[in-house]
């Protein structure tokens, strides 16, 4: 089971309305609309799609990563070293 399981609608609904924000943005850009009112709903987008990858890391430390850490050994340091490479890549986008 994945680390937000218990959260998936959550996470699923966020998508969702991600999805829809990028529908509206490509209808702003096919009716010609102002470049910075398209430019502000992009980066809505993108703030709304790294709220959903912090949810996505919390949930991911607090289960899968607490757990591998519970059971020590090799698993706990690969689910550590996962968990900082994902976090470095979000810090970079």
């Amino acid at each position: 089971m994945a680390g937000y399981g218990q959260h998936k609608e959550d996470i699923i609904r966020r998508l969702r309305r991600i999805e829809g924000q990028v529908r509206g943005v490509q209808r702003m850009v096919d009716e010609d609309v102002y470049c910075i009112d398209v430019l502000t709903q992009v980066s809505a987008i993108n703030a709304a799609l790294q709220s959903c990858a912090v949810a996505l890391l919390d949930e991911h430390l607090s289960c899968c990563v607490t757990e591998a850490i519970a059971q020590g050994g090799d698993q706990a340091k690969e689910k550590v070293n996962e968990a900082s490479k994902a976090i470095a890549r979000l810090i970079r986008t």
